[in-house]
């Protein structure tokens, strides 16, 4: 059984994932494993590795975010890099504007 303090977490982090990928697609383009670990390195929980290609994958089709296939110098896979669009930028300042609100009314 979890206690209530798990659940929080779980619905702060794993179930708003999409918050924390454009938050960090807001410094610069990423691809998806890398987000994986930024997020578990930035925000300290690790989502699971599907979970990240589902959100990526609805984002981008929403038009938060936009896909580009890259080639490696170095003789690596090609890697898809994703991108923050404006309309992205604008749900990830919606979202924060929300949750800051949020705790605000909490701490009063």
């Amino acid at each position: 059984m979890t206690s209530p303090m798990e659940r929080l977490q779980e619905k702060l982090t794993k179930e708003v994932l999409w918050i924390y990928i454009l938050s960090l697609l807001k410094e610069r383009p990423m691809y998806a494993y890398e987000l994986k670990n930024k997020i578990k390195e930035k925000f300290g929980f690790e989502p699971a590795t599907v979970s990240s290609y589902v959100v990526l994958y609805k984002l981008e089709k929403e038009g938060y975010v936009t896909a580009e296939w890259q080639e490696s110098e170095t003789g690596k896979p090609s890697r898809k890099y994703y991108a923050l669009t404006e309309k992205g930028g604008k749900l990830l300042k919606e979202g924060t504007d929300f949750i800051e609100n949020m705790v605000e009314k909490l701490k009063s």
